[in-house]
């Protein structure tokens, strides 16, 4: 069996999906690519897979026969990333999986497995079907992903919780001491519905999706969500778990309102996280009126530093700690020129919102207090 393939062509497609490749799994096939080559169509389609998640990609091809191998993933991306341009012919030894690659520089042979070993990709069976513009979906990742827990003993908040309705889709991801609340209303559907997916999936998504603007289908039942863009697809098994009553944990009474330009804030953060006690990474806000004091200190070693920034601010004058850290990562994946910190008092959550709001999204992050010691910078 043969057939004949761009070099770069291959390469691109096989970028898209090389994510999901398994290394050092217990289940060696899941270290291959597998090929399945469609005589009559001119198809070679791709499939990668770790179990949880399998993505599949297709493009064109000159064969004349049909039949499918596995191919070992990181040897041919390899090889394929350290040739130029140029057309690749494959030749399949069906009885002993031989594989021999020919190429204007040379011939690679290498050992391929049998593909009826490589694991079926799930159906996805009675689904429930949305359409997504990939910019939107890009943007819901892009404001989640980063605050998904990695606690395997809460298996929930290792995901990204995507709920459906009639009025919107809304999109919420936790670790306990942070909250993203994302919500989209182009995005709806009659009947309503929540999954959870996995960080994986939506890393692997967020890195395939393309730049310009698509639909994205999205369809799932109970236990997989089935993505396609393009000539991508992407299957991926749900988190089985019930997700927090997050909004329970949203306070609603927070008078103190501090509105700050977000890059001076952020600019401030980082210099002073810098001498910030490396367990805790603590940084104080001390607002009196309009002068937001930020500091820090490390008792450990006597470093302190405080900077002093200029902001709106509504409400009582407050002290209030929080994670520099976390704090610094919700900034930066704040896209807007001056935010809303809303805070009651120094023992209850902060929100963080944008100032300019968006067409059809509406953003809220949450962030929980550190307890304060009583030295001051």
């Amino acid at each position: 069996m043969k057939f004949i393939v761009s070099s770069s062509a291959l390469l691109k497609q096989l970028s898209n999906i090389n994510g999901v490749v398994a290394t050092n799994t217990i289940v060696p096939i899941l270290e291959n690519f597998l090929f399945e080559i469609d005589g009559e169509q001119g198809k070679l389609t791709i499939t990668a897979s770790d179990l949880q998640t399998s993505m599949i990609t297709e493009l064109d091809i000159e064969a004349k026969e049909s039949g499918s191998i596995a191919v070992p993933a990181k040897i041919l991306m390899d090889t394929l990333k350290n040739l130029p341009e140029q057309p690749v012919t494959f030749s399949i030894e069906e009885d002993s999986y031989t594989i021999e690659i020919n190429s204007e520089n040379g011939r690679y042979k290498l050992a391929g497995e049998n593909a009826t070993d490589f694991p079926k990709a799930p159906t996805v069976s009675d689904p429930l079907e949305i359409k997504i513009s990939s910019v939107a979906l890009s943007n819901a990742i892009n404001n989640t992903i980063f605050a998904t827990s990695n606690d395997d003993l809460r298996p929930a908040m290792t995901g990204v919780f995507f709920n459906i309705n009639s009025e919107g889709t809304t999109f919420v991801a936790t670790d306990g001491h942070r909250l993203i609340r994302y919500r989209r209303s182009d995005v709806v559907s009659q009947q309503e519905s929540s999954i959870i997916i996995p960080k994986k999936a939506l890393t692997l998504l967020k890195s395939t999706i393309p730049s310009e603007d698509t639909v994205v289908k999205i369809e799932f039942n109970p236990t997989n969500a089935y993505f396609e863009f393009g000539n991508i697809k992407m299957i991926s098994r749900l988190i089985d778990e019930k997700y927090p009553d997050y909004e329970n944990v949203i306070p609603m009474n927070n008078d103190n309102h501090l509105i700050i330009d977000r890059l001076s804030f952020l600019s401030s953060l980082k210099r002073i996280a810098i001498y910030a006690n490396k367990t805790t990474n603590q940084v104080r806000l001390n607002i009196v009126g309009n002068t937001v004091n930020v500091s820090a200190e490390d008792l450990d070693f006597s470093n302190e530093a405080k900077e002093s920034l200029i902001a709106e601010h509504y409400g009582n004058d407050i002290e209030i700690g929080f994670n520099a850290k976390l704090l610094i990562e919700m900034l930066n994946n704040m896209d807007s020129d001056k935010v809303n910190l809303q805070l009651s008092q120094p023992n209850k959550a902060g929100l963080m919102i944008p100032n300019e709001a968006k067409d059809n999204e509406n953003i809220l992050m949450l962030i929980m207090p550190v307890m304060l010691n009583s030295y001051h910078v």
